[in-house]
């Protein structure tokens, strides 16, 4: 499987420096590629290793493109964002050396009657849809799902083997969710009556948008008496936790182990770094990027970067150390202060000493 350099650029934008016709066969990083390769440079810091690369062809920026100058003899495809055009690319690529997936049924899957299953769809060996279900248009469940009653699966989502995605949940068009995703199950709701907990019914759903990728074993809790809710173009990596009555908001995308505690409400194009901990029933603003390890204990109005991580203590003393924290700035200032005049009087105190 091949490319001609001018069909990329036909379907994926960008101007092409060079011969329209060179064919490339796949992508490589730029350490590795050889002749057949198209390559890309989103990292000025890897210039020279562009401008010595073997590939074909390189995807790049402007700035990139002068700086490397003739020293790189192949062609350039010069975008606004070579990342994301590497990324489709690269897309392209992987959709046409897949191997073709025929439309059916296996024959050991269990299907309900009353489960509707688009006639484009693929239902793979030992998949189990209960009533109501329905998949939709060219969607593939691989095998060992398990999809519950009334659940909806939208046109192009592909769960892979062993989803379980509960009963009254949806998912819109082109979803993708990973081995182990479990979707729809009871969020941690409990009463405490004299030391006895006690179980409230779960009977929200998960409802999840366009475009959502989420990844092996991550699990995402129903709503208690409302939805959790996952916007469109979300992307929740390994193993993260969304507890119940969560909304997610589109395109904010979260690394491995992050955890969600119920009722929190996260804005759009939010990032939370690895092993990120949000608390219940916080809202977080649109455009929020939290670092790795950290711990968001409050609300977050403003966008912007934040980071936060304080060692394990018995919370009175935390809360007192925390209080100390807080007024390190104006203590800061006040040394200062008393600093200049401690500089002051005792500048005062060696002139008296020297006149008298």
């Amino acid at each position: 499987m091949s490319i001609r350099l001018g069909v990329l650029v036909e379907r994926l934008g960008g101007q092409l420096m060079g011969d329209p016709n060179t064919e490339v066969f796949g992508i490589a990083p730029l350490d590795d590629a050889n002749a057949s390769h198209i390559t890309f440079l989103s990292n000025p810091k890897l210039r020279t290793q562009a401008a010595h690369t073997q590939a074909a062809a390189i995807i790049l920026s402007a700035s990139n493109a002068a700086a490397i100058g003739p020293e790189y003899q192949g062609a350039r495809i010069v975008a606004d964002n070579p990342y994301a055009y590497f990324a489709r690319a690269a897309q392209w690529f992987a959709a046409e050396s897949a191997p073709p997936l025929a439309a059916g049924i296996d024959a050991s899957a269990h299907l309900d009657a009353s489960a509707t299953i688009a006639a484009t769809a693929f239902i793979g060996p030992h998949v189990t849809i209960e009533a109501g279900a329905q998949v939709g248009d060219h969607a593939v469940i691989d095998a060992g799902c398990f999809i519950g009653r009334g659940a909806k699966i939208g046109a192009g989502t592909h769960f892979f083997a062993h989803v379980t995605f509960h009963a009254g949940c949806e998912i819109g068009q082109r979803g993708i969710l990973h081995s182990g995703a479990v979707i729809g199950t009871d969020g941690f709701g409990f009463a405490n009556d004299g030391g006895t907990w006690i179980k409230i019914p779960q009977t929200g759903r998960v409802i999840i948008g366009d475009d959502v990728d989420i990844g092996a074993n991550t699990c995402i809790d129903r709503g208690a008496l409302t939805d959790t809710i996952i916007e469109n173009g979300v992307k929740l990596d390994n193993q993260i936790q969304i507890g119940h009555n969560c909304h997610i908001g589109a395109h904010t995308a979260m690394a491995g182990c992050v955890g969600v505690a119920g009722s929190a409400t996260i804005g759009k194009y939010c990032t939370f770094g690895g092993a990120a901990m949000v608390l219940g029933h916080l809202s977080i603003a649109d455009n929020v990027h939290i670092s790795s390890g950290s711990m968001v204990s409050r609300s977050i109005r403003e966008a912007g970067q934040y980071t936060g991580f304080y060692p394990l203590a018995k919370n009175a003393d935390w809360e007192k150390s925390a209080a100390i924290v807080r007024n390190l700035t104006s203590m800061r200032e006040k040394i200062r202060n008393l600093e200049k005049t401690v500089q002051l009087l005792t500048k005062s105190l060696t002139d008296k000493s020297q006149e008298s």
